[in-house]
């Protein structure tokens, strides 16, 4: 099965070798995304609600490129640096989903890339 890459300008790009996100048949696998701002390529300044935000705003616009939507992600993971951060992220995560909302996992991790204190991938469906 062929593999093709997503790409989108309105999300960070990779920092590395891999894709924002890979279409295989019509399942789409997200990478992991955390607060950066696509624009200048740095973290965004604020609380846990602020970099939630951000990072379900990238995975959108990466969805959004595959030719779906957060409506369509089957499954999320969640990494937090603080699993106190868990409620937060929890609440922000509610205003992008609605039900039936999709499987989760949330992880707690001892840091992730560039300082971040969330980071989120996905599994997007297509029809």
């Amino acid at each position: 099965m062929p593999k093709t890459p997503i790409q989108t300008e309105h999300a960070p790009r990779a920092i590395g070798p891999y894709s924002q996100a890979v279409l295989c048949g019509g399942t789409v696998y997200l990478s992991g995304q955390i607060p950066l701002d696509p624009a200048r390529g740095e973290l965004v300044q604020g609380d846990i609600a602020v970099q939630a935000r951000r990072v379900f705003d990238n995975l959108k616009a990466v969805c959004e490129a595959a030719g779906g939507s957060l409506d369509q992600i089957a499954r999320v993971g969640i990494y937090l640096v603080d699993l106190g951060d868990f409620a937060a992220v929890n609440e922000v995560m509610a205003g992008y989903f609605a039900q039936p909302y999709p499987a989760r996992s949330t992880i707690g991790v001892a840091a992730l890339p560039k300082g971040a204190r969330v980071e989120v991938d996905a599994i997007l469906v297509l029809e």
